[in-house]
Parts: C-alpha cells; structure tokens; sequence
C-alpha cells in the first residue's frame, strides 16, 4: 500500500540525514582538519547537552539555531509543562526552573551509558549567517536582561580589533567588521574569551559545543530544512505523538545570501578569509558550501 504523503516525505529524509552524517564521518578522519572538527569530551561540551531520561533522549544546544523551541519540547516531554504553548519565555533559558538536566549533573557512567544508548541531535545553520543572527541578537537587539554583551564585551572588543582608535570607547556601539576581526583572531581572541566566559557560546563553532566527530549523534537537523527535519526528528526519536514542534513562521528559515553580502560588505577579503579559517571546519562537517562570493 502507498504511503501517505507525510511518511513518504519523512522516508525520503531518511536518507538526507544519512548523507550527513555520511559527510560528518568523512570529515572526522580528514587529518588535515582535525583541529578544527575535533573537541574533547569535556564538562564544558557536557554543559551544552540537555537529557530526557524519560524518552532516551539528548540535545546539544547550539545558539542561534532556533534552539529555544526544542528546549520546549524537552520541557513537555520531561513533564514540567503538558504543552509547548504553556511554556513561559522566562521560563525556558532558566536552568532552575525549566526542569532540563544536564549532561554534566550525572556521573562518569551516568555520562557514558547515556551517549551510548540515547537518541543524540542538534540544529545547525550556515556557519556566517549564524555569526551574523548572534551579531544581531547580543549587540543590535540586546535584551535588556544582558546588558554584559553591551556594556562589557562590545567595549572590550572595540578596544582590541577597531582601527579608528579614537571610538575605542564604543560609544557608537560595536561594528560588525570589528566583531569579525575579533572572531577571526584564532590565537589572540582566547584571552578575551577567558574574560567573557560562556558567554561566547553564541559563537563558539558547532565543533567546539557538541563535539560531533567524538559524540555519535542519530541526526543533525538543519535550521534551513527544518520543515522537514522537526518532524523527522519527532519520528525517529519516537516521541511525534508526545509532542508537536512549534509552527515555524514561513520563509524563517531560509537561507539569506542578500543579508549575508549586506553585513560582510565593506569588510577586507583578509578579515573574512581569517573568519572563514576559523570556522572552515563547520562549513565542512555539515556540508555548508564554502562563501566564495565573499572570499574570492
């Protein structure tokens, strides 16, 4: 008997997401990448995995991804709140009240039979377009629950990486162009981000918050195909009578490029060539085309 056009479609990305994870494979064992796919199984990468012990599940949270609706799915299927709509905003990103363990709460045997036997996966996006929604996030919109990116990082920032010295006060606020040298700055960024703490998680690469060539995620879901890869997700997770994602807005998740050339214009090819050096990893893990419109 034929399918129903939802299964069929959700059979079809069956083997989307193989290839992925196909393509991840393929670039873990490239030697000459390896420092940049690579991540130690450290308490920080712990931190970023959240459990349902429940339903057997993990997910790594990669900022500015559209991570905040499947910590609200998390929340119902772990019992806090019986529907995603019930979930208030503040109650999501508080880790004392949203009833979200996380990796780094259990114990060492706790952590391995866990990534062993549960159902793993994250969101990514393209690499830029994420640096430029987090740009926009924590420097243009800022909420005023976080003023630290303004009033502390922005400056810090501003001082090191602008050439205009005489705004190193950051009065005018930080540009997109200083936020790129900075991120590009492999070597000479780390002190600064010692200063900053978690807070450059928004930027940190996916390799570097969820250590995909050292954890076996099950499916890496794509924020521009996230039609099809939440309910997939559901699916294969076992969950898509449990819970339903929330509706995506149309055109949200569509990939940019007019946007992306809007930010990077103006910035030196060198700047974005050391960006691009940073994170050249991300592009290839997750089969995001490198930006040659910006880089040649």
């Amino acid at each position: 008997m034929k399918g129903s056009p939802t299964q069929v479609e959700l059979s079809d990305w069956e083997s989307v997401t193989v290839q992925r994870l196909q393509l991840l494979s393929s670039i873990c064992r490239n030697s000459s990448l390896r420092n940049l796919t690579h991540t130690a199984l450290r308490k920080f990468v712990l931190d970023r995995i959240f459990v349902c012990d429940k339903h057997r599940i993990l997910f790594c949270q990669t900022p500015k991804v559209g991570n905040t609706q499947w910590k609200k799915v998390l929340i119902v299927l772990n019992g806090k709140f019986s529907k995603v709509e019930d979930i208030p905003e503040n109650v999501v990103h508080d880790h004392e009240r949203n009833g979200l363990p996380r990796l780094s709460s259990m114990s060492d045997a706790e952590v391995a039979e866990r990534l062993n036997t549960y159902f793993k996966f994250f969101i990514v996006r393209d690499p830029f377009e994420r640096l430029i929604s987090a740009f926009k996030d924590k420097f243009m919109e800022n909420p005023r629950f976080e003023p630290w990116y303004k009033h502390s990082i922005a400056p810090a920032i501003i001082r090191k990486y602008r050439k205009n010295h005489r705004d190193a006060s950051g009065s005018a606020g930080l540009h997109f162009e200083d936020f790129v040298r900075y991120l590009g700055d492999e070597s000479g960024r780390k002190h600064l981000d010692r200063q900053f703490g978690e807070h450059v998680i928004h930027w940190l690469t996916y390799a570097e918050l969820c250590a995909p060539c050292d954890i076996s995620y099950d499916v890496i879901g794509h924020h521009e195909t996230l039609e099809q890869d939440a309910p997939y997700i559901l699916k294969a997770a076992g969950i898509e009578d449990l819970v339903s994602y929330p509706s995506i807005p149309k055109g949200i998740t569509r990939y940019n490029r007019t946007k992306v050339e809007r930010y990077f214009s103006g910035i030196s090819k060198r700047d974005i060539r050391r960006l691009y050096a940073c994170y050249q990893g991300d592009f290839s893990l997750f089969g995001y085309h490198r930006p040659d419109f910006l880089l040649d």
